[in-house]
């Protein structure tokens, strides 16, 4: 079964510390993602799942999940402000084509459901991922069109975005994890390794 475009894999480009906002699931600059939208997506995620045959797949539960639909949101959001700093312009003509392409690549709409919830994605938060899809499109072609070669598009797209992460301040509500700069991603607290250590062993 084909799978929706990894951008999520992405994720370890973001920097994120702990936040003390206990109304709140993480703060992006001034932009605020509330724990009720969060839940949100972790609710319409464990409802799609029961409307497919799941068996065969390996998908996140818990606080795992919880901690993926967090990074998703912050990831989709980090793009957006990318796009206005390098005006980038998303027209919803191009979400339209980009969604119809994704849709005829995982094999029609019959299988859409089935490949979101392989791919951990709401589906209302679908267009907001096409969204993310489109300006990382945009964003590699112009990187190839200054002559970044192919294989390093990826890496300045990820050096691109983490920078943006360091510019807004991005923070996460402590109740979700910690950030692991060896793993690049939300952890639980008690397997941080290196990135977060307590104070004595």
């Amino acid at each position: 079964m084909k799978k929706i475009p990894a951008v999520l894999a992405i994720a370890s480009a973001l920097l994120l510390t702990g936040c003390a906002q206990t109304n709140e699931a993480a703060t992006i600059g001034g932009f605020k993602i509330s724990q009720t939208e969060l839940q949100s997506s972790i609710d319409a995620v464990m409802a799609e799942r029961s409307k497919v045959d799941s068996s065969q797949m390996q998908l996140e539960t818990g606080e795992e999940l919880n901690r993926g639909q967090l990074r998703f949101k912050i990831l989709m959001h980090t793009f957006d402000e990318i796009a206005k700093e390098l005006k980038i312009e998303v027209t919803s003509s191009q979400v339209g084509a980009k969604k119809a392409s994704i849709i005829q690549s995982v094999g029609g709409e019959a299988e859409l459901p089935k490949n979101l919830v392989n791919a951990a994605i709401a589906l209302q938060d679908f267009d907001a991922y096409v969204r993310a899809i489109v300006i990382s499109d945009q964003i590699a072609a112009a990187l190839a069109q200054s002559g970044v070669a192919e294989e390093e598009v990826s890496t300045k797209v990820g050096d691109l975005l983490n920078a943006k992460a360091k510019s807004l301040g991005i923070k996460i509500n402590p109740r979700y994890g910690v950030w692991d700069n060896e793993a690049g991603d939300v952890v639980a607290a008690n397997v941080t390794g290196d990135a977060v250590k307590p104070s004595a062993k």
